[in-house]
């Protein structure tokens, strides 16, 4: 019998806090995925990973739906199920006033945190 605890998935795992909690999700003997906009921040974090358990990068945009169900399809495939979802991917408006705020970059702020955050629970 294994130490397995489950299967993770967690958004925004290219660094900050989803970086540090999959990396030590795996120290706990999770199997996790990583999911994130950014193929190389997402190598690096395999590469700071250590023990038998596996760090599975998948390049996903969380504000596009195709690529939350490929995410999901991929993790259900190469690891067999999910069994927590660490919904952490966030982006910030720029630091300025309200009525400076340029509505593309609102819409940005309101993809990714709400939309995103929606599609991966749904998705998980």
């Amino acid at each position: 019998m294994t130490d397995r605890r489950g299967v993770a998935v967690v958004t925004g795992a290219g660094s900050g806090i989803g970086r540090h909690v999959a990396l030590a999700l795996q120290a706990a003997g999770w199997d996790v995925a990583l999911a994130g906009r950014r193929a190389d921040a997402l190598a690096e974090t395999v590469a700071k990973g250590s023990g038998e358990r596996k760090l599975l990068a998948i390049p996903t945009d969380v504000t596009d739906p195709a690529s939350v169900e490929a995410l999901f399809a991929r993790v259900t495939s190469e690891l067999g199920r999910i069994d927590v979802l660490f919904n952490n991917a966030g982006v910030t408006a720029p630091a300025v006033p309200f009525e400076d705020l340029r509505w593309e970059d609102w819409k940005r702020v309101v993809d990714t945190n709400l939309n995103g955050m929606f599609l991966c629970a749904q998705g998980a």
